[in-house]
């Protein structure tokens, strides 16, 4: 006779991995992780000057910046008729951090304060 498993909450099933998805979604392509790059060694870029850095036309900048804009990895401030971008240092050290690497680790291999 079939007996159903006893229902246990993990820590995955109470997350929503939604935001994680949409960050790394966006990291997994070449030329956004090239602009991301390009903004940390930049620092603050206006877009007119962004397009010649990264040797792409405007429009595909735009679609590029608006994915990273939407996964909140760089920042954009309105200086009149022109934006300037920079990297979110804070987003991007958060997902660097043991936050996301203690969701995927054993319970077994959970060590020191990383994943309280």
């Amino acid at each position: 006779m079939f007996k159903p498993l006893p229902v246990h909450t993990t820590i995955a099933e109470s997350r929503d991995f939604s935001q994680y998805e949409t960050k790394f979604k966006a990291l997994a392509d070449q030329k956004r992780l090239q602009i991301m790059y390009e903004l940390t060694q930049q620092g603050s870029v206006c877009v007119c000057d962004l397009v010649n850095i990264v040797g792409m036309p405007q429009s595909k900048l735009s679609y590029h910046l608006k994915i990273l804009l939407d996964a909140d990895l760089i920042i954009r401030e309105t200086k009149g008729t022109w934006s300037y971008y920079e990297l979110n240092h804070s987003e991007v050290n958060r997902l660097l951090s043991p936050e996301l690497c203690c969701i995927f680790r054993n319970s077994d291999d959970k060590q020191g304060n990383c994943c309280t």
